[in-house]
C-alpha cells in the first residue's frame, strides 16, 4: 500500500479569530453608511427648514429610520449639525486652496474672478445646507467658532490672490479689498441660492460683473488688464 501523508489539520480557532475580527469591521462599515444616510437627510432638512426649525424626528423621517436608530449615532440635533458642518468645512478648505491660489500677473481680471467664483458657487450649490448652517440665526456655538476661523482663513487666502493682481497695494488696502469682495460674494450667494435654472445662472453672472467692476479700477494698467475682455452691460 502507498503510504499517505497525514493531512494537516487547520486549527478551528484561527477561523474563529478571523470571523471575530471581521465582524467589527462589518459593523463599522454599516455604521458609517448609516451616518452618511443620516447626514444626507439632515442636509435636506436644514436646507428646507433651517437649523432652528429642524428636529431630530424630521431628520429621522427623511432618512427613513426610527428616532431610536438616529439616537444610536447622534445624541441631539446639534451633534448632527456639528458633524455635517465639520465635513463640509473640511471639503471647502480643500477646494479653496485651488480657488484662491495666486494667479499669473498677466491673467485677465475677468478670468481670475470667474475661476474663483465658479468654484465657490459650485460648492455652495452642491451643498446648500452649508449656507443654511453657517449663516442661520441660531448656529451651534462650536460651529460658529469654526466658521469664524474658516472666514479668517478665507480672508487671508483672498488677500494672497488679490496681491497677485494688485502687487503694489498696501497691506491695509488689500485687507479692505478682501473684506469687500467676500462681503459682496456672500450677499450675491444668498440671491444665487434663492433661484434655480436660468435665473440662478443670471444672478451668478451679475455677481461676477459686480466683482469685476469693483476691482477693475483698482487693477488699472496691470499687465494683462488691458487685454482682458470686458463684458458690456
Amino acid at each position: 500500500m502507498d503510504h499517505q501523508e497525514p493531512q494537516e489539520q487547520q486549527d478551528p480557532r484561527s477561523d474563529q479569530d478571523g470571523q471575530e475580527k471581521e465582524q467589527p469591521r462589518r459593523r463599522q462599515a454599516r455604521g458609517e453608511r448609516r451616518i452618511a444616510q443620516l447626514l444626507e437627510a439632515a442636509s435636506d432638512v436644514f436646507t428646507t427648514a433651517g437649523y432652528t426649525a429642524a428636529s431630530t424626528n424630521a431628520i429621522a423621517r427623511a432618512a427613513g429610520v426610527s428616532p431610536g436608530t438616529l439616537y444610536q449615532f447622534f445624541p441631539n440635533k446639534e451633534a448632527i449639525a456639528i458633524e455635517l458642518g465639520d465635513r463640509l468645512m473640511h471639503e471647502l478648505r480643500e477646494m479653496y486652496g485651488e480657488a484662491l491660489a495666486p494667479v499669473d500677473p498677466a491673467t485677465p481680471l475677468e478670468e481670475a474672478v470667474n475661476s474663483a467664483v465658479d468654484r465657490f458657487i459650485a460648492f455652495n450649490c452642491a451643498h446648500p445646507a452649508f449656507f443654511s448652517l453657517m449663516h442661520g440665526p441660531d448656529i451651534p456655538g462650536r460651529l460658529a467658532e469654526e466658521h469664524d476661523a474658516l472666514h479668517a482663513s478665507l480672508l487671508a487666502r483672498t488677500e494672497v490672490l488679490l496681491s497677485s493682481l494688485l502687487p503694489d497695494a498696501a497691506p491695509a488696502d488689500l485687507a479692505r479689498t478682501a473684506h469687500m469682495c467676500l462681503g459682496v460674494y456672500k450677499a450675491g450667494l444668498e440671491l444665487v441660492l434663492a433661484h434655480e435654472g436660468a435665473e440662478r445662472d443670471a444672478y451668478v453672472q451679475e455677481l461676477k460683473h459686480l466683482l469685476v467692476r469693483y476691482l477693475d479700477p483698482l487693477v488699472g494698467d496691470r499687465p494683462g488688464a488691458a487685454g482682458a475682455p470686458r463684458t458690456g452691460r
